[in-house]
């Protein structure tokens, strides 16, 4: 079985960066789009920022200017960089990859379990 794992997620003060990173558990071929959502305390989840895996990026107008996804294919990990973060970005952080698998051969939606960021003074 294959999962998604993210780490980085801590409590940070406004203003401040936060990398975040997401990699497989498990046996793979390849990972397509990757992508980063979030979900706030009685909100909606959200896309936060995607990438390709030729490395075309698009991000939420929330977050744009401040937040850079980028990813390592040789790695199959994906990251986050967060600055100037501000207490509207406090939410679980959660990847998203389509991931090529084999015996059988198949692409499946993957999602991480989550990770925790928030952002207070």
């Amino acid at each position: 079985q294959v999962q998604l794992v993210e780490s980085g997620g801590v409590l940070v003060q406004p203003g401040l960066s936060l990398t975040l990173s997401c990699a497989p558990l498990g046996s793979i071929l390849r990972i397509l789009a990757m992508g980063w959502y979030r979900r706030a305390l009685g909100k909606e989840r959200e896309l936060v920022a995607a990438i390709t895996r030729g490395g075309s990026a698009n991000y939420a107008d929330s977050v744009k200017g401040r937040f850079t996804i980028s990813r390592d294919n040789a790695k199959n990990t994906v990251y986050l960089q967060m600055n100037s973060l501000r207490p509207e970005d406090t939410a679980v952080y959660y990847c998203n990859g389509n991931i090529i698998v084999r015996s059988p051969y198949r692409t499946l939606e993957v999602w991480g379990q989550g990770t925790l960021v928030g952002v207070s003074s």
